[in-house]
């Protein structure tokens, strides 16, 4: 059975990832995001990793939270060894695209439904690295050669 890790920043970008959650039955799956009140709930629906909150209110503590997180998204790549990345973003979803990717995981990112007339910061960055890119507006799909158009998970 195929490998793959689901990877969402907590919030909006999890939320539009568990609109394909049937994907999960499919595959030895892993779901990750970040820990917060709202996403510690999940652990007991879902095959789950955590991930550190950053709120960028305190720049060092931020700082010093991304390079944690980074560590942490080698140590689950390497750990898990997956043969897919899915992710909808944002920061942590990236981590995991070029990790996975170095690895020599598939990639496919879908871009948030935020985003109508150009790409997320996130987006941008794994637009270069993806095997498959989706976006759920049509304009995006018109405007960015590699983008498929997949319509609105929410």
């Amino acid at each position: 059975m195929k490998k793959v890790i689901f990877a969402a920043s907590s919030g909006g970008h999890l939320t539009e990832l568990l609109k394909i959650q049937e994907l999960f039955n499919e595959y030895d799956y892993l779901l990750v995001t970040e820990k917060t009140d709202v996403t510690k709930e999940l652990d007991n629906k879902y095959n789950m990793k955590f991930i550190k909150y950053g709120p960028c209110k305190n720049k060092i503590k931020y700082i010093w939270t991304i390079i944690q997180n980074l560590f942490l998204t080698i140590k689950i790549v390497i750990k898990f060894k997956p043969d897919t990345i899915v992710s909808t973003g944002a920061q942590i979803g990236g981590f995991f695209c070029y990790v996975g990717k170095f690895f020599g995981a598939k990639v496919i990112y879908i871009e948030t439904m935020a985003k109508i007339k150009e790409l997320s910061g996130t987006g941008n960055n794994v637009y270069k690295i993806a095997d498959k890119f989706y976006v759920q507006w049509k304009s995006l799909e018109e405007k960015y050669d590699k983008a498929e158009y997949i319509g609105r998970l929410i």
